[in-house]
C-alpha cells in the first residue's frame, strides 16, 4: 500500500504521538508498503535521526501557550499537491485533530481517497487543565461534541483502547471504529546500561530509584508522584526519584518539589534522546512509576518491561489493558499511601522484583511492534475494502428487489 500520513506532531517534539508515527511507519516501510508523512517544521530536524520514510516539512509558527508545538501554515501545502498526486496514495492517515485533520481531509478529496484518523488523545480530559477559565462542565461538553463530530469525518477510526472506543461510542460515533494499539520496537527497548546512566548524573549505584517517564503536562498527574514520594521517603530517605521529560507543567512539579521538601528526592532531567539515554535511564530504575489517569494507551509502559524494569502504576484508561498485576507490574488504587506500599514493597523485596522484572520481559514481546502493525494493515485494507464497495456503479438495467411485506 501507498499511505499518506499527516500528523500536526512529530520528532523534534517529544510525545507518544510522535513515538506511535515512527514506530509504525518504520514497521510498514519494512514489511514493503510506502509510507508519506506531512507534518510540521521545527527548524531542528537536522537533530532528528532519519526515518526509512519521506517526510514532508511544512513551515510552522509557534503556539503562543505551548512553545513545544507548532501549527502549519495551511497556505503552504498546496505547493505539494503535484508531488502528492504523482504518489498514487491508496489511503489517508490523519494523526493528530488541529490543523492536520482539517488538512488531511481536504487532501482526501482532492486525491479521491478513503481516510482513517487514530484517536490518540483524550481531550475531555485535557482541555480544562489548559483553558482555567472556563468551567469544567463547558469544556467537556465543547471537548465530546468536538471529538464526535471529528470522528464522523472519517471513513474509520483507529483507536488505541476498548476503554478510549467505549468512551467514543458514548459520544455517539458512527464511523466504522476498531481498536489498533500501537506495540514497541523490542529491538530498540531490548538493551540499556543502568550503572551507565547512574553515572553520568551521579547516583550512587546501591541508592534505591524510581524512574518515570514522559511529557510533564497537566493532564499527567505528576504532581501524585510527589506528593506519593514524601511518604516514600519517611520509610526510605535516601530515595530519589527521576523525572525524564519536559512540558508546560516542569515549573509547577519543580515548585511543589521544593514545597514538599524534596529537593534531594527528586531529579529532572529534561528530555533523554533516544539513542541509548533513554533507555539506560529505564535500566537504571528499581521500579517504573506511573500515575496518568487519561492515557488513550500509555507506550512508556511497555517500554519499560521490555527493559525489563517493573512497573507501579495506576491501571487507569489505556493503561488498564496493558497492565496485568503481577506481569511485570503491580497495580496501585488511586491513593498516594496505596502507592507508596507499592513502591515500598518493590524496593524492600528484591526477591519480587527480580520476578517481576522477568515477567516484564517476557509480557511486553507480546505487544511487539510487527505483530501489531500487522492488525493496522488488516484495518487499511477493510477500510479500503469498504471504500471500493462504496464507490461501485449501480446496474440501472438489473430490475429492483422491492421486498412489500406480508400485505
Amino acid at each position: 500500500m501507498r499511505l499518506l500520513m499527516i500528523s500536526d506532531v512529530y520528532f523534534p517534539r517529544v510525545n507518544g504521538v510522535s513515538t506511535s508515527i515512527q514506530t509504525v511507519g518504520r514497521e510498514l516501510v519494512q514489511k514493503g508498503h510506502q509510507v508519506t508523512l506531512i507534518t510540521p517544521s521545527y527548524g531542528a530536524e537536522r537533530d532528528v535521526v532519519s526515518d526509512p520514510f519521506e517526510v514532508i516539512r511544512i513551515p510552522s509558527r509557534y503556539l503562543p501557550f505551548d512553545p513545544e508545538d507548532r501549527i502549519m501554515r495551511w497556505g503552504r501545502l498546496p505547493q505539494h499537491r503535484a508531488g502528492l498526486r504523482a504518489q498514487r496514495f491508496d489511503l489517508v492517515h490523519i494523526h493528530t485533530p488541529f490543523i492536520a485533520h482539517y488538512a488531511g481531509l481536504a487532501l482526501a478529496r482532492w486525491l479521491k481517497l478513503p481516510v482513517v484518523e487514530s484517536y490518540h488523545t483524550f481531550f475531555e480530559q485535557y482541555l480544562d487543565k489548559y483553558i482555567p477559565l472556563v468551567p469544567g462542565a463547558w469544556l467537556g461538553y465543547i471537548a465530546r461534541r468536538f471529538s464526535a463530530a471529528q470522528c464522523n469525518d472519517v471513513d474509520a477510526l483507529a483507536v488505541p483502547s476498548q476503554v478510549m472506543l467505549e468512551v467514543l461510542k458514548r459520544y455517539g460515533i458512527q464511523a466504522p471504529a476498531e481498536v489498533v494499539p500501537t506495540g514497541i520496537d523490542l529491538e530498540q527497548f531490548g538493551q540499556g546500561d543502568g550503572a551507565r546512566f547512574r553515572q553520568r548524573w551521579g547516583i550512587a549505584p546501591d541508592r534505591p530509584l524510581l524512574v518515570h517517564v514522559g511529557r510533564l503536562a497537566f493532564e499527567k498527574n505528576c504532581d501524585f508522584l510527589l506528593r506519593m514520594l514524601v511518604q516514600v521517603k519517611a520509610e526510605i530517605p535516601d530515595i530519589l526519584l527521576v523525572i525524564a521529560g519536559d512540558g508546560p507543567a516542569l515549573k509547577r512539579l519543580q515548585r511543589l518539589r521544593d514545597q514538599l521538601g524534596l529537593q534531594q528526592q527528586v531529579l529532572f532531567t529534561g528530555y533523554l534522546a533516544r539513542d541509548g539515554s533513554l533507555e539506560d535511564c529505564y535500566r537504571a530504575g528499581d521500579a517504573f512509576v506511573f500515575s496518568s489517569c487519561t492515557e488513550t494507551q500509555g507506550l512508556v509502559l511497555l517500554e519499560s518491561m521490555a527493559l525489563g524494569t517493573p512497573v507501579v502504576a495506576l491501571a487507569e484508561m489505556g493503561a488498564g489493558e496493558v497492565l496485568c498485576d503481577g506481569e511485570g507490574c503491580l497495580i496501585a488504587k488511586h491513593d498516594e499511601r496505596h502507592f507508596a506500599q507499592q513502591c515500598l514493597r518493590l524496593l524492600r523485596e528484591p526477591t519480587l522484583r527480580a520476578q517481576l522484572s522477568t515477567r516484564a520481559h517476557t509480557y511486553a514481546r507480546s505487544w511487539s511492534a510487527p505483530v501489531l502493525t500487522e492488525r493496522l494493515i488488516a484495518f487499511y485494507a477493510r477500510t479500503l475494502h469498504r471504500a471500493e464497495v462504496a464507490n461501485q456503479p449501480v446496474n440501472c438495467d438489473e430490475e429492483p428487489v422491492v421486498d412489500l411485506g406480508d400485505g
